[in-house]
């Protein structure tokens, strides 16, 4: 199924503003959060989302009531991840920054290096068996380490799983948050990485630092 994530002027009627003078600045912004507030509140918003600028170009960040449950480069299309959580959460998919607000700080502290670990509460809905077990090993891994994919094998419960262990980071939907780019190869070099070679040779200098 098609879905359009909802905006602020898709909620308002067609022709509301015609014939009447242009919306003072910040209007139709103050307007989008009273109804993003609203939606939230009645508990009618499957998925919330924002964008953010950062080192790496634009992350999208996307949350559930439950966490955070996507974080995506530019590289992968923003349109379509909001189309593919659509499919998978739910089409009730509502641009909400302030409730992304918190997220968006912890990634800029991080990216000014102050910042090691995040807090902020994580929905691994998109995460099943091997892989979600793949995923919770991640932050465990000390900020400036980093872990062979065999390593990473072995704490997950399967040390033959090497293979499974490069697919779930593949698809790691929360990067950077949970940290698969410190999952690397067993003669030390990077292996592959969801935002492109040099996002993850980014981050690893950024830790090292």
């Amino acid at each position: 199924m098609n879905t359009t994530p909802m905006d602020a002027e898709s909620l308002l009627p067609d022709g509301l503003f015609a014939g009447l003078a242009e919306p003072a600045p910040g209007t139709l912004e103050r307007l989008h959060a009273r109804l993003a507030a609203a939606a939230a509140d009645r508990q009618l918003i499957d998925v919330s989302y924002r964008t953010v600028d950062s080192p790496l170009g634009t992350l999208l960040l996307a949350a559930t009531e439950r966490g955070l449950v996507r974080v995506a480069f530019a590289v992968e299309g923003h349109d379509a991840v909001l189309q593919a959580l659509a499919d998978k959460l739910g089409p009730r998919i509502l641009q909400a920054p302030v409730r992304l607000d918190r997220t968006a700080r912890e990634l800029e502290e991080y990216f000014a290096g102050t910042r090691r670990s995040f807090d902020v509460p994580l929905d691994f809905a998109l995460s099943r068996g091997f892989r979600l077990s793949v995923l919770e090993h991640l932050p465990h891994i000390a900020y400036g380490s980093t872990e062979s994919y065999a390593d990473v094998a072995k704490a997950a419960g399967s040390p033959k799983a090497v293979r499974a262990v490069g697919s779930a980071c593949a698809t790691n939907p929360l990067p950077v948050v949970v940290p698969c780019h410190r999952v690397v190869r067993s003669d030390g070099s990077f292996g592959g990485y969801l935002g492109g070679p040099e996002a993850k040779r980014a981050l690893l200098a950024l830790e090292a630092a």
